[in-house]
């Protein structure tokens, strides 16, 4: 049985983790465990439970920045921003549905320790960037039980070094983050949906790309094939069984009406089209943002793939060809960019496959996000480095967790 430790305050972090470095004792870092199932199991006996570090400490609307604990709920921090009408840019996923955890009212959702440490991101990673380019700041506790602060609450930071951005997607192997400092920004007035009908999956990504090079600020890019579209929610189309291409328009009302306007006659010829608005349109990018369309049947296991975008097509291609009836379900974010897949459960869900589609088509990154603790202990749950990578990954790893204290083995050997 795990033994928990909760802190309160950020001393307390550093007694603990004085502690746990005098004991040679591992901790498992965690908030609301709601991607305690990302990675690799870590096999430790005792966990270092942050969601204690709660609370916004500063919120400046006019300023575009906000301080909160690591353990503060992601909902809390959204609530107070919508007050304000402002949003954290990147989009944050939530998938609790997809890693098998129900995200009904009485479940605090994730924290924003939990969202950097794990540098998410959803479908306006195109146009906004990544968890990571929105970090200003971090305090924190490393596995060498040193409290370090990088960076600070100003946009504009000449501090060194950024060590925030090494700490972002570092899945809390090099330090448990106590307090975090982010880049806010004004909710648009208006939000649309263009939908193109019935495209096969070439052309979708011709599509996407032409709206992505166009000069009217798409936000969000997105193929469902025909059996994905036919799960969704929302009302799509009249016609529920055919492929979609969704792209998404923002920013003031006149804007967005002319730019959709444009798009519409530009990308006629692939297809016909249509718009979702307002409420149609929000469900419809949530559904896509936590991959819920690809979440069924639940004992699939599920990848992630980040690709050269107008390769997303291909690399699908190849894995139908190189392992046949593996797949299950798929989708596409990012302007073809980022592949969801649901494959047939096997002890090796299919990795090889997987990864040489990704390799021989651009390269890119493929990520083990759903399976069951027995394969994500002997899969490799991230994409292999290369070996140069590998050894200052290592590097990496030592300098700020020598001891391996810090979560051992979550992201891997050495990692």
């Amino acid at each position: 049985m795990t033994q928990s430790y909760r802190p309160d305050t950020a001393q307390q972090v550093l007694d603990l983790m004085t502690w746990a470095v005098s004991e040679k004792t591992p901790l498992d870092l965690r908030g609301h465990a709601t991607k305690a199932a990302l990675g690799r199991p870590t096999n430790t006996s005792h966990a270092l439970d942050l969601s204690g570090l709660s609370g916004i400490i500063d919120y400046a609307p006019n300023e575009l920045v906000l301080t909160a604990r690591a353990g503060t709920p992601v909902a809390t921090i959204q609530a107070q921003l919508d007050e304000a009408g402002q949003m954290l840019a990147f989009e944050p996923p939530d998938l609790r549905p997809l890693l098998g955890r129900p995200d009904g009212p009485d479940d605090p959702g994730g924290t924003l320790g939990g969202l950097v440490s794990c540098n998410l991101a959803g479908p306006r990673r195109l146009s906004a960037g990544a968890a990571r380019d929105h970090v200003l700041g971090i305090h924190g506790v490393t596995g060498r039980a040193e409290a370090i602060k990088s960076g600070g609450r100003v946009v504009k930071n000449v501090t060194g070094f950024d060590l925030s951005k090494l700490m972002t997607g570092a899945f809390g192997t090099l330090m448990a983050l106590t307090e975090l400092s982010v880049k806010v920004v004004p909710r648009p007035e208006k939000t649309r949906t263009i939908l193109v009908l019935g495209t096969g999956e070439q052309a979708a990504m011709e599509v996407m790309s032409h709206a992505m090079r166009s000069p009217h600020e798409v936000s969000g890019a997105a193929f469902l094939p025909e059996p994905v579209a036919a799960r969704s929610g929302v009302a799509l189309v009249r016609d529920p069984g055919r492929a979609v291409v969704a792209l998404r328009v923002e920013g003031p009302a006149p804007s967005v009406a002319w730019r959709c306007e444009a798009l519409r006659n530009e990308l006629g010829g692939w297809g016909p089209t249509e718009e979702l608005h307002s409420a149609n349109s929000a469900a419809l990018w949530r559904e896509v943002r936590d991959a819920r369309l690809v979440a069924e049947p639940p004992e699939a296991q599920i990848w992630r793939l980040s690709v050269p975008p107008m390769t997303g097509a291909a690399v699908v291609r190849a894995l139908e060809h190189n392992a046949p009836g593996a797949l299950l379900a798929w989708q596409y974010d990012w302007a073809g960019g980022l592949v969801w897949l649901a494959v047939a459960p096997t002890p090796h869900a299919h990795a090889a496959a997987v990864r040489r589609a990704v390799d021989h088509h651009g390269g890119g990154h493929a990520t083990l996000i759903r399976a069951d603790r027995d394969v994500r202990a002997h899969v490799a749950v991230f994409h292999p480095q290369p070996p140069a990578l590998a050894a200052l990954t290592r590097r990496v790893k030592e300098s700020f967790d020598p001891a391996g204290i810090l979560s051992p083995g979550r992201m891997g050997e050495g990692r």
